[in-house]
């Protein structure tokens, strides 16, 4: 009757992986509010730089990095759901499975793209 039993990670392996994910979604936190204070912040820099040419300088590239932090600060967002929903693939213990090919994705895989939902051998069939 065990050949039934569904491809999962141990529950050992899941506590792992949950506690390296609460790790990453913390500093991924830390990360967004650096982001977000840098934005808010940018008016004053306290770079009272008596050069006129640095002035306007900043200027532009203050605009041009606030959209840039904005870019960054959404991908970080982006990034703090997926992480989110690997935690809840953890509670499911469906964590770690792809999503194709119904295989166990790389443990190494795993320990660097903790979000992923798709083994390599998945991956490279979509491209």
């Amino acid at each position: 009757m065990e050949t039934d039993m569904k491809v999962r990670y141990s529950d050992k392996d899941l506590a792992e992986f949950r506690e390296l994910i609460e790790g990453k979604i913390e500093k991924a936190y830390q990360d967004l509010k650096l982001l977000k204070s840098s934005y808010k912040n940018d008016g004053n820099n306290g770079t009272d730089d008596t050069s006129p040419t640095f002035k306007a300088f900043e200027e532009g590239s203050e605009t041009m990095s606030r959209e840039a932090n904005t870019q960054l600060a959404l991908r970080q967002e982006k990034f703090i759901r997926d992480l989110k929903n690997a935690l809840v693939r953890i509670e499911n213990k469906t964590y770690g499975v792809c999503r194709v090919t119904g295989k166990l994705i790389n443990k190494e895989r795993l320990k660097l793209v903790p979000h992923a939902t798709l083994s390599i051998e998945a991956k490279n069939m979509q491209s």
